[in-house]
Formats: C-alpha cells, structure tokens, sequence
C-alpha cells in the first residue's frame, strides 16, 4: 500500500494563505456587521438609540419596536400577499424566461435571431413610467394580483442568461429525443428543465428578491389597498412613525411612543423584511454560483 503524497507548501505559499484569510475574514466582517447592526439597533429603546453608540448588542434591550410594528392587523394580509406574488411572480417568471431562451437557443427555429435583437432592444429603450401606467390601466390590471406578476414574465437579460445555459447543453441529446419523435415541448420539459436546474434556480433568487421587496408598483397600481403587501405596509408604518415623532406636544402620543422612534422603527422593519429571503437563500445558494458561471460560459 502506497503512502499518501504530500505537497511541502512553500514559505511564499504559506503567506499568500495567511493574507488571503486575513481578506476573506475582513471581507465577512464587512458584509455581516451592518446587519448585526441594525439588528441591535431594532432590539434597543428608541430614545437610547438616538444617542448612537450602538454596534454590536443593543445597550438597553426593548421589544416595543417590534410590538408597534406587529401590532398592525393589516400586517398578515399584506404578508400573505407578498407570498402569493413571490410564488406566482417567480414560477412564471422563470418558466417563462426559460421557455423563450430555448425558443431562441433553437437551431431550428429561423425567427430565433430576430426574437433575440428584439428583446435587446428592450433593454436600451423602454416606454417610461406614465406610458406603462397607461397601458396596465386600459387593460384593466390596476387593482388586481396580475399587475404584479403579469408584466414580468419575460426579461431580456433573463432570456440571454438562460440561452447561454442552453447552448451549452449537448445538442446530440436534442437531435436523438427529435430522431425519436420527441416534440419541442416534450423535450422542453423532460430534459431542458432537469439540465437546467442550476440556471434556474440562480434566476429563481434574482426574480423571488425582487418581487419580495418591491413596493413602488404596488403604490402605483393598488388604489384601493386590496392587494397592498407587506412591503408597502410597513412602509406606511415608517411613515406614520414620522409624523408622530414630530407631535410630541400631546401627552397621550408621547406616552403612546415612549421608547419608539423612527430609528428603530426602521431597523425593525429591515429586519421583519429581510429575515425570509436569509431562512430561503441557504437552499439555493449552491445553485447560485454554478448558474451564473456556467450561463455566462459559452463554448
């Protein structure tokens, strides 16, 4: 029995190791502190936290912030929103992408060129605010779920990620499943989305963030707070804290906010917002790398 092999690491070697953890370290300190920053400013009274001083752990421990903002009985319906779009908005999102990079990616398909300069030309130019407003209005998608999801089916940038991805895949595959009697959807199906699943989930998380923390569409196309999410509530709870703060003459609003102020108001609200995408991204996150650098990889 052979005995292992072992590479004698050189002295230059042992120090590129050493400064390269010392990087590694500084650069995780530099992403995890602002949140656990805010995180002890969101458990901290709000008139000790505007006295600032606050890093790491909160200096006088209070939950009044998180009770003001959970008090709010809108709060679970604007949450079961924000799921309900998240879900639909992502599943169609990258079915859809999904399903026009392979339109595209297709040898066989003689438009696929055209498609493609097509939706570039989307990305460099597009109809402003007030045209969109307009149209989703005429079509009757103000104050409904769809407004939400409808528009963002498709993306450019989307459509080339997945493209890319495809073209990488074994074209021999494809002709052997036609060969066979296989139909584009059939073969769409059964073996570009089972190949396709680090491409897709990469797309999932980039689609799921944004349709979780959006809120400027839904102070635009929901008049009647129908379908406001969680995102736009406790963006009026921020504000409605404003404007408290700034009516201390009343005794009862004073007793009533004792403890709170917009400071801490805020952190709570970016930690409430924030803590779904950290429990959900650990399950991703393995596809994440191998999506984009396989997609972005032509050979």
């Amino acid at each position: 029995m052979s005995r292992p092999f072992y590479i004698k690491q050189t002295k230059s070697g042992r120090v590129f190791d050493a400064l390269n953890l010392v990087l590694m370290l500084a650069i995780l300190v530099v992403v995890v502190y602002p949140f656990i920053n805010v995180l002890a400013i969101s458990f901290n009274d709000g008139y000790d936290a505007v006295r600032g001083g606050i890093y790491l752990w909160p200096r006088v421990f209070s939950l009044e912030n998180y009770k003001f903002v959970l008090a709010d009985s809108s709060l679970v319906r604007g949450f079961f929103v924000s799921v309900v779009r998240t879900m639909v908005g992502t599943a169609t999102a990258v079915l859809g992408n999904a399903l026009l990079g392979y339109i595209v990616s297709c040898r066989q398909f003689r438009g696929r060129k055209f498609m493609r300069i097509l939706f570039l030309i989307t990305m460099y130019f597009g109809g402003g605010l007030i045209p969109v407003y307009l149209l989703m209005t005429r079509l009757g998608l103000v104050n409904t779920l769809s407004v939400y999801w409808l528009p963002s089916i498709f993306s450019a940038y989307y459509m080339l990620l997945c493209a890319s991805y495809i073209q990488n895949l074994p074209e021999a595959l494809f002709e052997a499943a036609r060969v066979d009697g296989a139909s584009e959807l059939r073969i769409f199906t059964q073996f570009i989305i089972p190949l396709s699943v680090p491409m897709l989930a990469c797309i999932s998380i980039y689609v799921g963030v944004g349709h979780w923390n959006s809120w400027f569409d839904v102070n635009l196309y929901s008049k009647n707070g129908t379908w406001d999410n969680l995102q736009i509530i406790l963006y009026r709870i921020l504000n409605q804290t404003n404007a408290i703060n700034k009516i201390q003459d009343s005794a009862v609003l004073a007793d009533k906010m004792r403890g709170i102020q917009p400071l801490t108001v805020r952190a709570a609200i970016t930690i409430i917002v924030v803590t779904p995408i950290l429990v959900i991204y650990p399950f991703f996150q393995r596809y994440f790398v191998s999506g984009m650098t396989l997609g972005a990889v032509k050979q």
